[in-house]
């Protein structure tokens, strides 16, 4: 079966073959915001051989793996058992995929490494290309397919025949392929910088589906041309490299054989067919799916990743008090704590019997301390991000002003990414709060309206000020993260005095309890010239060294955007 060109050709193709072999392929990962593009892939999930199961991002072990019936059993006073959404082989659909937490992720590959027969889809409406499914999850399944930028036009109603796809499943078990296909389409998988050794295999096992639903007993050129483009062309994170030309000038070539020749041109075109090398069919497949630029972007993003950065998000806090529930846990009803009955209720359910026996009261239930559940909730903590700005010398007017842009730029975007904005200034001999935490555009303006400059370096005590107002923040549940901008060494230590060599000594110390408390950082120089000693404070920091300059506005906050979403 060949793959003709068009997303909308794959969708088809690929829910084709997952009807034929849902637990084999895994599953989808589909890509698409909710909309009616996304509701025609669902329109045809009920033609999958089987029944479908709703989960939640935030779903518990009990619900998937079953639990106590707790209305039975406290009504027969027996223990009764119920069956969990994994009990038997199911599609399992998984709206909002890209909220997965990682327990969770781990508990489905567990399920689906343990060959029970549950097929995924994972419906990931991300917005940012950061925001996506966990790689445990994405690694089991087999097609991946991204929708974001697929018009309504181009789509229509699946096809889904529901006695060919039967005659194909029954066809799937004979279904062969020589032993060198999975060694070429291991070769390819590596060629395309795919490091997982599931894919080449779930490649294999699509192109057997679509061989089964041609009505083939074996796996041909077309059935793999397809699985590649389903399979590994979507998970391909480089652009595969073409092979060195070989450097020797090149040789006179043998005087021609006159038998040889007619032999050729009796065999013609069907001898050179046969000789094309498969590896070479299939890596021209994957290039013609997926655009050379994609790859460079996904590239990109990778080696932004690996080289460090700021989380994008404020940390998790639990409690019990507010925010996205999460399981409950074994406690005691001390001040504020709030009892999960259900929970303790399941919990004391299974000694109801034992606990009756040995009790002298008569009581129709009997509830322990060890039993108690307290409710527990997982929120995210607002960011703050700090400026530490230079105001020293000649030019710091500036960079002031330039600060300023980039403050007013990061807070129009503050309300969606819950960012709260402060700003310290040093200059002269000592460093000043300038604006307080804050998310209001109006006060930012009106206190970055006017501020003198010149005089002294006195970094170390920005950086102090810096530190006291990250530890204050933190104490009020923010996450603040310390963004330092500057262009030369400090001159005027802690005391106020101007000592280049117990400056530079100051500032090291605060560095060392800046990182020391777990505050993430990032030094932005912003010099004609990158400065050494910048380069060393930001290892100190364990902050990433971002050298700007002649920095506008623009660039300023591009750099610390970034930063913060590497």
């Amino acid at each position: 079966m060949s793959l003709p060109d068009g997303v909308w050709t794959r969708v088809e193709i690929g829910l084709n073959a997952l009807a034929v072999d849902p637990a084999g392929l895994g599953g989808l990962w589909l890509r698409a915001r909710s909309g009616p593009v996304r509701d025609r892939v669902i329109e045809a999930l009920p033609a999958l051989p089987l029944p479908l199961k709703r989960l939640h991002p935030s779903i518990g072990d009990e619900q998937l793996f079953g639990g106590i019936d707790l209305t039975a059993t406290l009504s027969s006073g027996k223990l009764v058992e119920r069956a969990g959404l994994l009990a038997e082989p199911a599609i399992l659909v998984l709206p909002m995929a890209e909220r997965t937490q990682p327990g969770l992720a781990a508990r489905l590959a567990g399920a689906m490494d343990q060959g029970t027969g549950h097929c995924l889809i994972a419906m990931d409406e991300g917005a940012e290309p950061q925001e996506t499914l966990p790689a445990a999850l994405t690694d089991r399944l087999a097609l991946h397919l991204d929708l974001d930028a697929l018009p309504w036009g181009q789509t229509e109603r699946i096809a889904m025949d529901t006695d060919a796809l039967a005659a194909a499943r029954a066809r799937l078990p004979g279904v062969r392929a020589d032993d060198k296909v999975l060694e070429d389409l291991t070769v390819l998988a590596v060629r395309l910088g795919i490091d997982s050794l599931r894919a080449p295999m779930l490649a294999l096992k699509a192109a057997k589906a679509l061989a089964a639903l041609a009505g083939n007993d074996a796996v041909d050129q077309d059935d793999l041309t397809a699985a590649v483009q389903l399979v590994l062309a979507p998970r391909a994170t480089q652009f595969p490299e073409e092979p060195a030309e070989d450097d020797q000038p090149p040789q006179d070539p043998p005087p021609p054989d006159p038998e040889q020749g007619d032999r050729d041109q009796n065999e013609g075109e069907a001898q050179s067919l046969d000789d094309l090398p498969l590896q070479d069919i299939l890596l021209e497949a994957a290039k013609a799916t997926l655009p050379a630029d994609l790859l460079a972007n996904l590239a990109a993003r990778k080696a932004q990743r690996a080289g460090g950065g700021i989380s994008g998000a404020g940390a998790k806090r639990k409690g019990n008090r507010r925010g996205r529930p999460i399981p409950s846990r074994r406690g005691r009803l001390d001040t504020g704590a709030r009892l999960d009955v259900i929970s303790t209720l399941r919990a004391a359910a299974p000694w109801q019997t034992i606990r009756k026996r040995e009790s002298s009261f008569e009581r129709s239930l009997h509830i322990r301390t060890d039993d108690f559940r307290i409710k527990r909730f997982e929120e995210k903590s607002d960011r703050l991000l700090i400026f530490v700005v230079d105001a020293s010398g000649s030019a710091a007017m500036t960079r002031l002003a330039e600060a300023k842009g980039a403050v007013e730029l990061l807070l129009a975007e503050a309300y969606a990414r819950r960012d709260h904005v402060a700003l310290v200034a040093f200059r002269g001999e000592a460093a000043e709060l300038l604006l307080p935490p804050t998310r209001s555009l109006v006060q930012t303006k009106r206190r970055l309206a006017a501020l003198p400059g010149g005089g002294g370096t006195p970094l170390a005590a920005g950086l102090k000020t810096a530190l006291e107002l990250a530890i204050q923040s933190k104490g009020r549940g923010m996450t603040p993260t310390v963004a330092l901008l500057t262009d030369g060494r400090a001159n005027i230590a802690l005391d106020g005095t101007a000592n280049r060599a117990l400056a530079a000594e100051d500032a090291e110390r605060m560095a060392i309890a800046i990182r020391a408390n777990g505050y993430p950082a990032m030094v932005i120089d912003m010099g004609q010239r990158p400065e050494r000693s910048l380069k060393a404070l930001a290892d100190t920091l364990g902050a990433p060294y971002i050298p700007l300059p002649r920095a506008d506005a623009n660039r300023l906050s591009t750099a610390v955007s970034a930063a913060l979403d590497a």
